[in-house]
């Protein structure tokens, strides 16, 4: 009876603390990695490639053309410019898809521990359907997450989600009260609390953008390193015998008792440390071979939290009930895996354009809210390849990419020589991952092979989105790769973001003089009206509208040489 209590009191105490521990660990962990990371980019972007480097950096050197026939204008993209495009309405069923396999997913990880606890309840006036209900929207809660984390891509979509199961929540618990008069808004409000609020304070902190890629990763590595930390503590105070040996061993490395306990712990984590560095590895394997996504992956995490904290208080009533955690988390794995194949999400579906992705480095935190909103709706339909930089270094990471970079081989992933970039650009990942989105392409390079794998992007994109929010003349980047839109690029294909602050006068001298100094070989001399679509930054509405007006772009044809 003893042992019994002793393991209800681990269950109920130990489990729970050691989750939220590892995951209040896991946000300063992930921001000082990042960190670490994206001065490690930003080092090696400044370096000469090691290897002979790549031709072409420069324009080449021939006679100037003739003017254009032609005055090149910019015009402003109207609203709501692509709604009957066929891709623009696959884009929309895959979205509306995935909310929908995702929410099935959550109300059936809910069901579960609601049943369980009902099992409990049943003597109390046997089964009461509002008592039910009210149990199974408490456990639904992270389906809300789910879904807006999927789906929502603009700050009123999150809050009607919000608002929508607080409205639930509200008209369930006032039926409850109607019911049952020794019932207390207080008692529901604690129960949601106990059920939901220590896991999604945690959670919010690291489903953050800036660390949401990697924010699982280390969250599985730091759970399964407290763990290793907890159990050296107990296995040195499982007896006497092993509790003497600990402190002599302590005592003759000149440690007193709460340094002694200290070194156990670190010693646990260091142990235990091993076995997560091959977990990690084996995510990492899943990654690449097209087994999940960088969502799916955070989802996963997310969900096992939940299900693992929501079913501790299931040990009151014997350890077996435990079970129900894993269990509703299989039955949220199941059914997503279901959803994704009936929906058709990890399948090809035709046509599906490739975007590059241009931008002002120095925007920072305006790139990471524009590409957390666009990349959302895009990956639905097609590719993102861009160029690594500092503004989306921690934002855009991979987890491979991270992984390399934890052990030490980040070197590995920069553009070495034409070769290199070659095989590059041919082993990118293509096509939906299971869940149906696509995936984003990174390219490191260094600071003399940037311009050639830009031109080798540029060429082979579907459409290209330049963000010029913030371009000013200290640009030089952006302005050559804009001379090389204007050379290899058909401009129906080229989309510009501009907001408030991009100096329009600036922007526009400087397009016609690039212009004028076009390649005769350029695809779009021959334009008798060539015209360079911007859309204006429109605060919610910016990255819907970006998409509907890169897919007005015609089929790709053939690159120009």
């Amino acid at each position: 009876m003893q042992e019994n209590s002793q393991a209800v009191l681990v269950a109920t105490g130990a489990l729970p603390a050691l989750i939220l521990i590892a995951a209040a660990l896991t946000l300063p962990v992930c921001l000082t990695l990042l960190a670490l990371y994206r001065r490690a980019v930003l080092r090696s972007m400044a370096l000469a490639s090691p290897a002979a480097g790549l031709g072409g950096s420069r324009r080449p050197q021939t006679a100037p053309a003739a003017p254009p026939a032609a005055a090149l204008r910019l015009e402003l993209c109207g609203a709501n410019a692509a709604h009957d495009s066929p891709t623009l309405a696959a884009l929309r069923r895959s979205l509306r898809a995935a909310g929908l396999v995702h929410l099935l997913a959550g109300l059936a990880c809910a069901l579960v521990l609601t049943a369980a606890w009902m099992q409990f309840t049943w003597g109390d006036g046997g089964f009461v359907l509002v008592r039910f209900l009210l149990m199974f929207a408490c456990h639904a809660w992270p389906a809300v997450l789910a879904v807006g984390l999927v789906t929502a891509g603009t700050t009123r979509q999150r809050l009607a989600l919000g608002l929508a199961y607080v409205l639930l929540m509200l008209a369930l618990a006032a039926w409850a009260l109607a019911r049952n008069p020794e019932l207390s808004a207080l008692d529901l409000a604690r129960f949601w609390a106990s059920t939901n609020l220590p896991p999604t304070v945690l959670l919010l902190a690291f489903l953050h953008r800036r660390i949401r890629a990697v924010g699982p990763l280390v969250l599985a590595f730091m759970l399964v390193a407290v763990i290793g930390a907890e159990a050296a503590v107990r296995l040195a105070g499982q007896s006497e015998a092993t509790m003497r040996l600990a402190i002599g061993v302590g005592g003759a490395l000149g440690l007193d008792g709460t340094q002694t306990f200290w070194a156990l712990l670190l010693v646990g984590a260091a142990v235990a440390a091993l076995l997560g560095r091959r977990v990690l590895k084996w995510l990492g394997r899943r990654h690449v071979a097209r087994r999940s996504s960088d969502q799916l992956l955070t989802l996963e995490a997310m969900w096992l939290l939940f299900a693992v904290v929501q079913s501790v208080g299931f040990a009151f009533e014997g350890l077996a009930w435990l079970a129900a955690g894993p269990l509703a988390f299989l039955a949220w794995k199941l059914t997503t895996v279901a959803g994704f194949r009936l929906a058709g999400l990890g399948h090809a579906q035709a046509p599906e354009p490739g975007l590059l992705l241009l931008r002002v480095f120095a925007l920072g935190a305006r790139s990471e809210r524009l590409f957390d909103a666009f990349g959302k709706r895009w990956l639905r339909i097609g590719n993102i390849d861009m160029i690594a930089g500092p503004d989306l270094a921690t934002t855009a990471v991979e987890p491979h990419e991270f992984l390399d970079f934890v052990g030490g081989r980040l070197s590995r992933a920069f553009v070495r020589d034409e070769a290199d970039l070659a095989r590059r650009h041919a082993a990118r990942a293509l096509g939906p991952d299971p869940d149906g989105r696509h995936r984003v392409n990174e390219f490191f390079c260094h600071d003399d092979t940037w311009r050639p794998t830009m031109l080798c992007l540029a060429r082979a994109a579907d459409a290209v989105l330049m963000d010029l929010r913030g371009f000013s003349p200290q640009n030089e980047g952006c302005r050559y790769e804009l001379q090389q839109l204007l050379d290899h690029v058909a401009l129906e294909r080229v989309v510009v973001l501009v907001g408030r602050d991009t100096d329009r006068g600036f922007l526009e001298s400087t397009l016609a003089a690039l212009w004028q100094s076009s390649r005769a070989e350029s695809p779009n001399r021959d334009n008798p009206g060539p015209l360079l679509r911007m859309v204006e930054e429109r605060g919610d509405q910016t990255a819907a509208r970006l998409v509907e007006a890169l897919l007005e772009a015609p089929p790709r044809k053939a690159a120009v040489a």
